[in-house]
């Protein structure tokens, strides 16, 4: 318990010091926001503090710190270092500074973000490819939810009833102005999920389990070791509790509801850490539940489910079960949100009158649908979409600290544009190295790791620089 309660301490510590240090990089000032000379009663609408950060929570939560936590956890005692210091080096990083870019330029969408710093090209590209991200995530986090509630209900009320109304609540959470249901419900499921982590943390110390520590070594202790070594694996499997490109697309959401910029910090940064933690208390449980079940168990909702029952007890657990239930289908919801804004940009389509709205999102829907009955009818379907939204995932961060980067460096910044350098040199290593040894992508095998890590980051590295060199001297 030592080891987890350090990085807990650490995660705490890195809002306050490394989270000042990078918003003082930033340097948010007292110029007007979107909420306020944008103001359009759909999407741009003035919200308090504490309900923007309870709702930037929720978005980028997902089961990201729940489940990737859990099946990260596998991996040893490496995946506490990766929630801590990807949490605070690269992932608060990335959704602090992407958040206040797109605050600063007008509530932008993602794929608009990064074309104004990698150019049009990649512009059109992420367009294409961060929409079918956030479908992607639609459609995935259906089916889980939608099973959960099937076993608290009655026998009529089955998964596809529950698939069904979930689907209508997207529907109506997309369409309608954000105050309407996103700010009325978020916080309640918010705190559902606080509940289920804090309660969580507290029988951690009340049950005081034997996990290992950091000096006990960093081994791979997955089961199938062999075929899925930490590097890169780890880091695509615990995603949205270290890094995550899903939440860049969630921050213009919020961007477009803030006051003043000198909230950045609390909603974004602060939301992230937050997860961060989520992660953490969930990998500590997991570990103890691995630990005297063995490693057998591939599902984490059942993990979930044993670990609430078993610690929090039957009111407990169904509150800890709503958290994570709330929390696919909130960031679901915002998907599909996101992903309209991002093709209303794209054409230019104001998003005040119903009809507009529908123009996008009937088409966005019916592609959702299609995924969802595809992966309901073959559960390896389900199983290949899941792997391909971790990779997209994590790669949509790559273009989001490359064009972090980028910025930094145009707005001279010195040399504090290593904030986000780092970490996209990392990531990228870490997402070409998983496309080619998984078998999803070009099944490589492990051998290759080093080779392609290597040779990804040295590329990277050289491609930057050029640019750096030639932007530095025309300036």
């Amino acid at each position: 318990m030592i080891t987890f309660t350090l990085c807990l301490l650490a995660l705490i510590a890195g809002y306050f010091f490394y989270g000042r240090f990078v918003e003082r990089i930033f340097g948010p000032d007292d110029r007007k926001t979107p909420a306020l000379t944008k103001a359009d009663g759909v999407d741009y609408i003035p919200l308090p503090t504490w309900k923007i950060f309870m709702i930037q929570f929720l978005n980028i939560a997902g089961l990201g710190p729940i489940f990737g936590a859990i099946m990260g956890a596998k991996f040893g005692t490496a995946s506490y270092l990766w929630i801590v210091l990807g949490s605070i080096f690269a992932g608060a990083v990335h959704d602090y500074l992407a958040g206040m870019l797109s605050l600063r330029n007008g509530g932008e969408s993602l794929p608009e973000i990064i074309g104004r710093y990698l150019g049009m090209t990649t512009k059109q590209v992420m367009r294409g490819f961060t929409v079918l991200l956030m479908i992607l995530v639609g459609a995935v986090f259906v089916a889980g939810p939608a099973g959960l509630l099937a076993k608290l209900t009655p026998a009529y009320m089955d998964a596809t009833f529950w698939i069904i109304v979930v689907f209508v609540y997207y529907i109506l959470a997309t369409l309608l102005p954000v105050d309407k249901i996103i700010g009325k419900i978020y916080p309640v499921f918010a705190a559902a999920l606080l509940f289920m982590a804090v309660g969580i943390l507290v029988m951690l110390y009340v049950k005081h389990p034997a996990l290992p520590e950091i000096w006990d070594g960093l081994q791979n202790t997955h089961p199938d070791a062999a075929a899925l070594p930490i590097f890169p694996m780890m880091f695509v499997s615990i995603a949205c509790g270290a890094i995550s490109g899903f939440h860049a697309t969630q921050s213009p959401l919020m961007a477009r509801c803030m006051t003043s910029e000198r909230y950045g910090r609390p909603v974004f940064y602060g939301a992230m850490i937050t997860e961060g933690i989520v992660a953490l208390i969930w990998a500590a449980a997991a570990t103890y539940f691995f630990h005297e079940n063995g490693m057998g168990e591939n599902n984490a909702a059942v993990v979930v489910d044993a670990i609430t029952k078993n610690w929090l007890g039957v009111v407990g657990g169904v509150l800890a079960i709503l958290g994570v239930i709330a929390a696919p289908i909130t960031s679901g919801d915002t998907a599909f949100r996101s992903a309209r804004l991002i093709v209303a940009d794209f054409l230019g389509m104001e998003q005040k009158s119903m009809r507009r709205r529908l123009y996008i999102c009937i088409p966005m829907f019916l592609v959702a649908i299609g995924l969802l009955l595809y992966s309901l009818r073959d559960k390896e379907g389900f199983d290949m979409i899941w792997r391909y939204f971790a990779w997209t995932n994590q790669t949509l961060s790559v273009f989001t600290l490359w064009a972090i980067t980028v910025y930094l460096v145009r707005e001279k910044k010195g040399h504090y544009y290593y904030v986000t350098y780092l970490p996209a040199i990392f990531m990228t290593a870490v997402c070409t190295t998983y496309i080619c040894i998984a078998p999803e992508g070009f099944g490589m095998g492990s051998g290759f790791v080093s080779s392609i890590a290597i040779l990804s980051a040295s590329i990277a590295v050289i491609w930057f620089n050029i640019w750096y060199f030639k932007t530095t001297k025309k300036t």
